[in-house]
């Protein structure tokens, strides 16, 4: 091994410093029971995150170079943890305490929430330990910030290898993404955890890793209901022989180990799937629930049958979903990885964009995805920017309680987003090299 560079020394200096003032802000958390917890947190996510980014990028210099970022990432996240929330009071919270007065493991049979299955075995975990539950929960959704981070730098690092650096920016770039950020350490919210997972599943795809990449699809499917708006890739991964029939019985081979220990512990089988049918149907008389989906173009006080335009922006998401599918596969040899990448992000942008019903964290999937591709082209550099800008427009909205700017305004800029990404995939597959590698379908 090499000797750092006066760079790499420099850098090792700043992240060090910053990761102490991270550990001396958690020393001043209001919890002070809770602190050493914190503290031994921050301390294995520094070392965490630099083991799977050494993992990626196999250069020590490159980590030490990411660790000021890394750090920084860190300590923004130590600065919201004492933030609270109407989401933690009105139901994290409850659900906590629900889960330490029924005997932690066993209550997951009872029913409470509104979660998937996995979910419920963190709540009932975290009720045996002696520590503030509002840092317990965004501890675990910061963990999986980690974990989306190193999904994203594979991705890079198997989409535009030429070039090491891009795979350990992406790493840091999405660890210091406002709604990245925002969603786990300030709303305590986890959509991390599906994203991660979706991600990670993408890249084994690429990476001709099929029954891996189904897998993980499964489980993110299991833990949240808005993996749909990725899942018409792996048709597309199917189409381009990445992956084989076989290969996706491993989607439900996960749903299925994933609800199976809330089965053992008693939890009745049509409480395990309704979860997702309770969600769907919670805010049906909805079309928008501050999403900037293209229902907030709708003037305020307009009276329109929430039934019918409800139907057509799902006939429109499955439309834009069938035209795409339809479209590869008529040129299903000309399927570049990059080209299969593309069609994930036109899917995450235009599905929740098209559907009713959608919330102000919809995006999230849209705005990791977009910021990849910024950092594997530089194409991606605007649709980043446009979906990220409309997306902390809706956080902005519920955290601040008021608009930064109209909801009309975000869902112009993902739809100027979308038709970038269309763009490019139709350049992309016209240009494409053809598919890296071929499995047999059956």
């Amino acid at each position: 091994m090499s000797h750092p560079t006066p760079r790499a020394l420099f850098c090792l200096g700043g992240g060090m410093a910053l990761l102490l003032c991270a550990l001396v802000r958690a020393g001043c958390l209001s919890q002070a029971a809770s602190q050493p917890f914190v503290m031994g947190a921050l301390v294995f996510l520094i070392l965490f995150s630099s083991a799977v980014l050494f993992l990626c990028c196999r250069r020590w210099e490159t980590v030490l170079c990411a660790l000021p970022p890394i750090a920084l990432a860190l300590l923004l996240r130590v600065l919201l943890l004492d933030h609270v929330t109407d989401d933690y009071t009105t139901f994290l919270s409850d659900w906590a305490a629900f889960f330490r007065e029924n005997g932690g493991w066993a209550a997951v049979a009872l029913p409470k929430g509104n979660y998937t299955a996995p979910y419920l075995y963190f709540l009932a975990a975290i009720s045996y330990l002696p520590v503030f539950d509002l840092y317990l929960i965004k501890l675990f959704s910061i963990f999986f910030d980690v974990v989306l981070a190193w999904g994203s730098c594979r991705l890079v690092r198997v989409l535009a290898p030429e070039t090491q650096g891009r795979s350990a920016a992406a790493f840091c770039l999405i660890l210091l993404l406002p709604t990245v950020v925002l969603n786990g350490a300030a709303w305590s919210q986890c959509d991390a955890i599906y994203a991660a997972l979706c991600l990670h599943g993408l890249a084994a795809g690429l990476e001709g890793r099929p029954r891996s990449s189904a897998f993980l699809a499964g489980l993110a499917f299991a833990c949240k209901l808005q993996t749909v708006f990725l899942l018409p890739v792996w048709a597309v991964l199917w189409m381009s022989r990445r992956v084989r029939f076989r290969d996706l019985l491993c989607f439900p081979a996960a749903c299925v180990l994933a609800v199976l220990p809330a089965l053992l512990l008693g939890k009745p089988l049509g409480d395990t799937l309704g979860v997702y049918f309770g969600q769907a149907a919670e805010y049906s008389a909805y079309l928008t629930l501050n999403a900037p989906s293209l229902y907030a173009l709708l003037p305020a006080r307009t009276q329109v049958d929430v039934a019918a335009a409800a139907r057509l922006g799902i006939a429109a998401a499955f439309l834009l979903v069938l035209g795409v599918l339809g479209w590869l596969l008529l040129r299903r040899r000309n399927l570049s990885r990059r080209a299969i990448f593309l069609s994930a992000v036109v899917f995450a942008i235009g599905i929740p964009l098209l559907l009713p019903h959608m919330h102000d964290r919809y995006f999230f999937l849209a705005d990791v995805l977009t910021l990849t591709w910024a950092c594997i082209h530089p194409r991606g550099l605007l649709p980043a920017f446009l979906t990220q800008l409309a997306s902390l427009g809706a956080y902005h909205a519920y955290l601040l309680l008021r608009y930064a700017f109209p909801m009309g305004l975000g869902a112009l800029l993902l739809l100027c987003a979308l038709l970038l990404a269309l763009a490019a995939l139709v350049r992309d597959v016209q240009e494409g090299d053809g598919p890296q590698k071929f499995v047999r379908n059956f």
